[in-house]
């Protein structure tokens, strides 16, 4: 297997007024390609600083971030940019979708951005289909249900299939139904087309669904990473 995402001894502080605030503690975690990743622990123990460090939507105070090959904290601020447009998909509890637009147009745009002339409606409407929306396609932000929003907010992540998907608790504001078809999603992408995804999580049942689990405490990871059996 190839590692596709490493991090050497991040450290993270942050500075609140005048007291440094420390967030991530010399973590170190390697990912290798492929992998379906469940990170866990309690509030405030750092998971989403870490998720947003290996996105590059952070700057560490610390450590080292290498993304397919490349350091990440090396990088100019361009060249994190176009690393994050062409390898990596972020989903969040919040949808930002774009109001004006269909369910298909939200993706289109992502395609767009991702550049390399991506337009592809056949994928697009394959995606659609996988997260049960295929009749939804054209509505807007507003004529949809909350867990509606959070699959198209999905979809639009995943169109240009990016090489690692990194997702903030994707499950944490939706029902059983919704999360189910969020979850067999990632399933699939992970089978699939072989996407590495890294998922923070506060369930236990959407963590049994990855094949590996780190957990985290107090800005530490507390105990070597487990498998799970699939």
């Amino acid at each position: 297997m190839r590692t596709i995402l490493n991090a050497e001894k991040l450290v993270k502080t942050f500075r609140v007024g005048k007291v440094d605030v420390p967030a991530l503690r010399g973590i170190s975690l390697e990912v290798q390609e492929g992998e379906f990743l469940a990170i866990m622990g309690p509030s405030g123990c750092g998971k989403s600083t870490m998720l947003h460090l290996l996105g590059g939507l952070l700057t560490p105070t610390s450590g080292t971030i290498t993304v397919d090959g490349e350091d990440l904290t090396a990088a100019s601020d361009a060249r994190r940019t176009d690393i994050r447009r062409r390898k990596i998909g972020f989903v969040f509890q919040r949808f930002n979708l774009f109001p004006t637009l269909t369910a298909e147009g939200n993706l289109r745009l992502a395609e767009k951005i991702h550049g390399n002339g991506a337009d592809d409606p056949t994928r697009r409407r394959e995606v659609l289909k996988m997260l049960r929306l295929e009749d939804k396609m054209h509505h807007k932000p507003l004529e949809l249900s909350g867990g509606e929003q959070q699959r198209v907010a999905l979809a639009r992540a995943v169109v240009t299939r990016p090489a690692i998907v990194l997702a903030d608790e994707p499950t944490g504001n939706l029902d059983s139904e919704n999360s189910e078809i969020v979850l067999n999603m990632f399933q699939e992408l992970n089978y699939r087309f072989n996407q590495t995804i890294v998922m923070i999580t506060h369930n236990p049942e959407a963590a049994a669904m990855c094949r590996r689990i780190v957990q985290m405490r107090d800005g530490h990871i507390v105990e070597p990473a487990l498998s799970v059996q699939m």
